[in-house]
């Protein structure tokens, strides 16, 4: 099992630019095949230090995680991401 995390901070870090950018994230669930499950969440704490989303996916392996970054739909999101984030950080884990 791999685990692909991704924390977001936004240039614009207003609770409904905050909520729009999680429910973009959000949508891509059903909608591409090697995504096992999806959950992302707002941070609640809202420090300087704090990220404002983070998401977190499962797949079955390495090769699915390569054919999520490149299915339409993510890179449709990645895309939206690109204009919202200030920046992002990942990491990829096996399990």
């Amino acid at each position: 099992m791999i685990t692909h995390v991704v924390m977001f901070k936004l240039l614009d870090r207003s609770p409904e630019n905050i909520r729009r950018t999680r429910d973009v994230l959000t949508a891509m669930e059903g909608k591409i095949p090697q995504l096992k499950s999806l959950e992302v969440g707002i941070d609640v704490l809202r420090s300087e230090r704090s990220y404002d989303i983070v998401l977190i996916a499962k797949f079955d392996s390495l090769e699915d995680l390569k054919l999520y970054n490149d299915h339409p739909v993510h890179q449709e999101v990645l895309r939206y991401i690109a204009t919202v984030k200030d920046v992002s950080i990942a990491v990829d884990y096996e399990s």
